[in-house]
């Protein structure tokens, strides 16, 4: 049974609720829509992480105000004070315990997170009815280890997805991903449109795309060096444009 926190749900006020799961409570903490709500982003953490996350607190405080509500999940272990992540089959089946919850507000919701959040999104997508899929830093392999790759995570979501990957990001740079580079989009259903950069586009699924953003400079959490020719201000204002022009094309 959710447990809500003193803020009031249906205020613009970030509010908080706890969430019972098979792998124990989890918590989301809900950043409304101003002034009407078209979809709802939930948001998962790193295995290394929390919503902390730099691109997490962005699109937190960037989405609401173009009609998108941000639930920052958070799952059981990082709730519980746990410092290691658990299996990928745990956060699954965590993930799946939040969705009645992220659902309840009745409107359509988009998968997503950072890192090992993004595989998480990616996996349960077609099973949990997602609109579409968020990937923050998808690691597509472990850092130095091409040959252990996930793309089969990403290419298997089954909905549209939107990548941000960060230009040196060492769980994968933007050109080690599927079809990267080649300027096209395939297989995209009649009346679908997939906004945001003039790079990647591949077929991904039941036919349907992945786009694929890059944070010029960045690393696995998007952060630039000092010596890059953009700001950390910057970077992050290239991840929230690209997913609200994204987040724009997937309803009416």
């Amino acid at each position: 049974m959710p447990k809500h926190t003193p803020a009031a749900a249906g205020t613009a006020e970030p509010w908080a609720e706890t969430v019972e799961t098979d792998t124990g409570l989890a918590r989301i903490t809900w950043h409304p829509a101003r002034p009407t709500a078209r979809l709802v982003l939930a948001l998962g953490h790193g295995a290394g992480g929390g919503i902390e996350a730099r691109d997490l607190k962005a699109l937190a405080a960037v989405l609401p105000a173009h009609g998108v509500t941000v639930a920052l999940v958070e799952q059981p272990w990082r709730v519980a004070g746990k410092k290691v992540a658990p299996a990928p089959k745990t956060l699954d089946i965590g993930w799946r315990g939040l969705w009645p919850a992220l659902t309840k507000p009745g409107l359509p919701v988009i998968s997503g997170g950072r890192s090992a959040g993004a595989r998480v999104a990616c996996r349960t997508a077609g099973e949990l009815g997602a609109r579409a899929v968020l990937a923050l830093g998808f690691p597509l392999h472990p850092p130095g280890r091409p040959e252990k790759s996930r793309a089969d995570e990403l290419l298997g979501a089954g909905v549209p997805t939107l990548v941000v990957q960060g230009g040196n990001d060492p769980f994968g740079r933007p050109g080690e991903f599927p079809e990267y580079g080649r300027g096209r989009a395939m297989g995209v259903p009649p009346g679908v449109q997939l906004r945001g950069s003039a790079g990647a586009r591949a077929v991904a699924g039941d036919g349907w795309a992945y786009e694929l953003v890059e944070v010029a400079h960045g690393d696995h959490g998007l952060a630039v060096p000092q010596r890059a020719d953009i700001t950390q201000e910057e970077a992050l204002t290239v991840v929230t444009d690209a997913v609200v022009r994204w987040a724009g094309s997937l309803v009416p």
